[in-house]
C-alpha cells in the first residue's frame, strides 16, 4: 500500500504533504508544504488550484529594467521555468534554452517564458536573468513565486511546464522535450505515449510505472515494429487516465 501511494502521487523527495479531496480521490495541491508555511491560518482553504492567470497575476520583469503586466502572456504558449543560478543542471539547461526560445520566436510562434526564480540573494538572481530573453516574476515578489511553485507541485529544479494559450498544462516534461528536441520541430511538445528511452527522459522512470521494451537493433525494423506493438496499449491507457482527468 505504501508503495502503490508513492508511485500515485509521484512522490520524489520527504518530507512531501499532498491534500487530496476525500470526496473524488483527486489531488487539490501537490505541495503542501509551501501552503501551510504561506497560509498557516488556513484562509485560503481549501486550497484548491487556481487559473494560472489568476496565480501569475500582476507585473513581470525583463532583464533590461522594463517592465509589463502578466495579461500580455495572454494568448500565447508559456513555458514556466522554475530555476536558479546556484544549480548546474540549472545553468546547463538555461543555455540549451534560449537558443529553443529563439528558434520558436523566430518561427513566428507565440511564446514566452516565465522565469520563477529559486535563487538565493536578489543579486544572483539578477546575475542569471541577465542572461534570459525573456520575462521573470519579480524576485521581490515572493509570495507570488511561491504560488506559482504550489501551482504545479514543484519538487526539484530545474523545471520546465509548457502551457497552451488558455493557460492548461501541455507538459511537465518541459526539460526533457527540449533537450530532446533541439530544433524545436515538435513544439508545442504534446507529450507522446511511446518515447524511445534517452539519457535526459530516463527521470521518468523514477516518476511512476513505466513499461521498457528492449528490442535488438534498429537496423531491421524491429524498433518501428515494437512502437506498432505498443502504441495502441498506451493510447488506452493515457485515454483512460484523461477520462479521470488525471496524469498517467
Amino acid at each position: 500500500l505504501q508503495l502503490k501511494l508513492w508511485n500515485k502521487y509521484r512522490v520524489s523527495n520527504i518530507p512531501s504533504l499532498i491534500f487530496i479531496d476525500a470526496s473524488t480521490g483527486k489531488v487539490v495541491c501537490r505541495n503542501g508544504l509551501l501552503v501551510i508555511r504561506d497560509d498557516p491560518e488556513g484562509l485560503e482553504f481549501p486550497w484548491g488550484p487556481k487559473p494560472f492567470s489568476e496565480v501569475v497575476a500582476g507585473p513581470l520583469l525583463r532583464n533590461n529594467g522594463q517592465t509589463l503586466d502578466s495579461s500580455a502572456l495572454e494568448g500565447s504558449h508559456v513555458g514556466v521555468y522554475f530555476s536558479a543560478h546556484w544549480c548546474p543542471p540549472c545553468r546547463s539547461l538555461t543555455r540549451v534554452l534560449v537558443e529553443s526560445y529563439r528558434k520558436i520566436k523566430e518561427a513566428g510562434q507565440k511564446f514566452e517564458i516565465l522565469f520563477v526564480s529559486a535563487d538565493r540573494s536578489e543579486d544572483s538572481f539578477k546575475q542569471y536573468f541577465s542572461e534570459m530573453p525573456w520575462v521573470a516574476v519579480p524576485y521581490a515578489d515572493e509570495a507570488r513565486r511561491s504560488r506559482l511553485n504550489r501551482l504545479y507541485g514543484i519538487q526539484g529544479i530545474p523545471t520546465l511546464i509548457v502551457l497552451d494559450s488558455k493557460g492548461d498544462v501541455i507538459t511537465r516534461q518541459g526539460r526533457v522535450e527540449v533537450l530532446n528536441d533541439v530544433e524545436c520541430r515538435e513544439f508545442p511538445w504534446h507529450p507522446k505515449p511511446v518515447l524511445e528511452l534517452t539519457d535526459s527522459n530516463a527521470v521518468q522512470l523514477n516518476e511512476g510505472p513505466c513499461l521498457v521494451l528492449f528490442v535488438d537493433s534498429e537496423d531491421d525494423g524491429e524498433s518501428e515494429a515494437a512502437k506498432q506493438l505498443i502504441q495502441p496499449i498506451a493510447e488506452k491507457i493515457i485515454a483512460k487516465y484523461k477520462a479521470k482527468e488525471e496524469e498517467a
